[in-house]
């Protein structure tokens, strides 16, 4: 399907609206004072090791420090023969951390999961550096090729890199691996070549650096945004890349020339009058995509729950009814929701495990066309994302990679009001509260008189319906009871103060 990029250029922030048929399919935000970690390459220092977790943490420079596992080490490192690397499951038992790093000790790591809430970042003592067409493993002379290229290519296309990384070697130099990257697949040999050249010279740099630097230092970043955009958005399918920046477009462009020449000659420089997010609606898909609801064509609807330990969908029929039967209505809503819900996973960028609780269906065909129609959609994710079948309950769990805040938690904060729990204590739950703690208070105290500072949602009610019940109360306690509005409470704060 042919895909339009746009991007929304400010000096504080830069957004990329990835489009197809339409239709908003991914948004990636970046601020420059918020800018994502995920590559960038640190001279760490370790301090402290666990080995009762099998993990460490490293000093980097940051607020918290970052999080070392023993399957993130050399030791435990190991590549299929398409470069991919193993999955933890499948990986050799690694050395214990204790036997490879010790407290005090300067190490060489790359980020490879941003902060996220209170974890520090995750980190690697595996190396790589990605460029246009390649990747970079320095630590390993290692050659690959993308699993998504044809496997009839694969083959062919090793052989001729492994060829390429053995010229113009010197003695004293080692080879270091590479994987070519998806968007290599017709690459010239000139092309392959020039990246491993920018790549050896770009780890010589980070190597000389972590020679020259105290630790903790940060010896490489990565490439920004709107770089990445040429480097790993734009394919043979995509048909314009508009920026609304001229000095950004000049930067690009030359940026895109030097490295990546096919992906700068779809850059155009947007000139209209209107904002160019407001040709496809991007700002409103934006609004609806922090919200839990969202609606589907057929009158369904889904609810998204994103919680610290994972993120649940409920798919609801809503005012659906024009299908033959009730089982009829249930598959296609369901059929719609798959669509839907892989879409969201892409637009919010949520990541861990996630929970599809898709409606009851009695047909074990309904049942897999509606896992069909999900993994259809799925595969379109450039981020890497594991389903499993229906289980016993009928719930479809998923785990999708997560390196970067979802969306909600970049764009938004928790409720001051509710501490980020969705919901406050009534009135009347905070004025029997009050009410017990004046009891609290009157046996430990005893004062001329009991001044409340309320919010005033709980003060109307303390004056309106509770005022028998605060009179008696003042009557026990042998204690007048003065009630003051206090704006600055949340709903369900109080103070008493003894007069």
């Amino acid at each position: 399907m042919p895909q339009e990029i746009l991007i929304n250029w400010s000096p504080q922030e830069s957004r990329i609206a990835i489009i197809e048929g339409g239709v908003l399919q991914e948004l990636h935000i970046e601020r420059s004072l918020e800018r994502g970690l995920v590559g960038n390459i640190y001279l760490g220092k370790v301090a402290r090791v666990l080995p009762g977790m099998q993990s460490a943490f490293i000093d980097i420079g940051l607020e918290h420090a970052g999080f070392l596992h023993a399957a993130d080490t050399p030791s435990a490192f190991i590549r299929t023969g398409d470069g991919e690397a193993l999955p933890r499951e499948e990986r050799p038992k690694p050395l214990p951390i204790e036997k490879q790093i010790f407290e005090g000790q300067s190490i060489l790591v790359q980020v490879i999961k941003d902060p996220i809430g209170s974890k520090g970042a995750r980190l690697s003592m595996q190396i790589s550096v990605a460029g246009r067409h390649l990747v970079h493993l320095p630590q390993d002379n290692h050659i690959g090729v993308s699993q998504k290229i044809p496997f009839e290519l694969r083959e062919q296309l090793r052989r001729k890199l492994q060829a390429l990384a053995l010229e113009n070697l010197t003695h004293d130099e080692d080879t270091g691996g590479f994987i070519l990257r998806t968007n290599a697949e017709d690459s010239a040999e000139a092309e392959l070549r020039e990246d491993m050249v920018y790549l050896r010279k770009t780890w010589a740099r980070i190597r000389e650096l972590s020679r020259k630097r105290p630790a903790p230092s940060c010896l490489h970043t990565d490439l920004d945004l709107l770089q990445r955009v040429l480097r790993d958005f734009v394919h043979e399918d995509t048909a314009s890349v508009r920026i609304d920046s001229h000095m950004q477009y000049q930067r690009l462009l030359a940026f895109g020339q030097d490295f990546m020449p096919r992906a700068a000659s779809k850059l155009q420089v947007y000139t209209g009058d209107r904002p160019i997010f407001d040709l496809f609606n991007i700002d409103e898909e934006i609004q609806r995509a922090l919200g839990q609801r969202v609606d589907l064509k057929s009158g369904g609807y889904l609810i998204f729950d994103q919680t610290e330990a994972m993120t649940t969908v409920d798919v609801n029929t809503g005012g659906f009814i024009g299908a033959r039967n009730f089982e009829d209505t249930i598959f296609k809503t369901n059929l719609e929701a798959a669509g839907a819900l892989a879409r969201q996973l892409r637009l919010r960028n949520l990541g861990g495990i996630i929970i599809a609780d898709f409606i009851d269906m009695e047909s074990a065909e309904h049942r897999a066309a509606v896992m069909a129609e999900l993994h259809s959609h799925l595969a379109r994710d450039r981020v890497k994302t594991s389903v499993s079948d229906f289980s016993q309950l009928g719930l479809v769990e998923m785990t999708r990679k997560r390196t970067r805040e979802s969306l909600e938690r970049m764009l938004c904060e928790p409720c001051k009001a509710c501490n980020g729990r969705g919901t406050v204590k009534t009135p009347r739950t905070v004025a029997y509260e009050i009410f017990r703690e004046i009891l609290r208070e009157a046996r430990q105290f005893n004062p001329r008189e009991f001044g409340i500072l309320v919010p005033p949602a709980v003060l109307e009610l303390l004056q309106d319906e509770e005022s028998e019940h605060l009179a008696e109360l003042s009557a026990f306690i042998g204690k007048p009871i003065s009630l003051r509005v206090e704006g600055s409470l949340r709903p369900d704060q109080f103070d008493i103060v003894l007069v």
